[in-house]
């Protein structure tokens, strides 16, 4: 709820920690429209996408459409929503991060995949005591999948001169269920990369607030242990 005190001058004063969502979108926003206040159009266009974890999906052609928003504005949201999510891959990058099994996989890939619109698929490249030396994005498509074959994941992992890999990816469902593509891909995936002495040691799919591992549930048989 937006209080009497201004949020600019509270998050000035208190730190925009203090601010809740609402607030902050309405100091991205600047005004409101005719008989709305800003601090009313913030929270109702929050309302209308189903919260932050909505706004963040929502492009800027889609948040342009609520009233008392328009492009200029729409443009000032996705800016700043965009500036948060580098914001947070940048600092995650910075620490050598361990991908000791796929709950560490998850944590990495939830805050950038899980609110996707369209899926992505990534490579992790790791070292011989499974730090992450790189992420690489080696495909997107859309709602319904994207298509990769074994060269790509493949092509990443001798850049980074890798001493395993895991494949990650997400499902804009919601539902991390692998499919069969999911599935043969994986298995395509591994055969060739025991060609080169570089095991896949899993493949975790995040959608929503859940992940399922292939090594996990039996899918994937490492070359070697995290």
């Amino acid at each position: 709820m937006i209080t009497d005190t201004m949020p600019r001058e509270r998050g000035l004063s208190e730190g925009f920690d203090s601010l809740g969502d609402a607030e902050l979108v309405a100091l991205l926003l600047g005004t409101g429209r005719r008989g709305r206040p800003v601090g009313q159009v913030a929270a109702e266009l929050l309302e209308s996408a189903g919260g932050l974890s909505g706004l963040v999906t929502c492009g800027a052609h889609a948040l342009a459409e609520h009233a008392g928003v328009g492009l200029a504005k729409a443009a000032r949201i996705a800016a700043g929503l965009e500036l948060g999510r580098r914001a947070l891959v940048r600092v995650s990058a910075g620490r050598r991060l361990n991908m000791a099994c796929s709950n560490d996989v998850a944590a990495w890939a939830a805050p950038r995949l899980s609110e996707l619109d369209h899926e992505q698929m990534w490579v992790l490249a790791l070292d011989c005591r499974n730090g992450l030396r790189a992420a690489r994005r080696i495909a997107e498509g859309g709602l319904h999948g994207c298509s990769i074959d074994a060269r790509d994941a493949l092509r990443a992992v001798v850049r980074e001169a890798a001493s395993a890999f895991v494949l990650v990816h997400n499902h804009p469902s919601g539902d991390p269920t692998p499919s069969a593509e999911d599935i043969d891909l994986t298995h395509m995936v591994a055969r060739a990369a025991a060609a080169i002495g570089t095991p896949l040691v899993d493949h975790v799919i995040v959608g929503g607030e859940r992940h399922v591992s292939l090594y996990d549930i039996g899918l994937v048989s490492r070359g070697r242990s995290l």
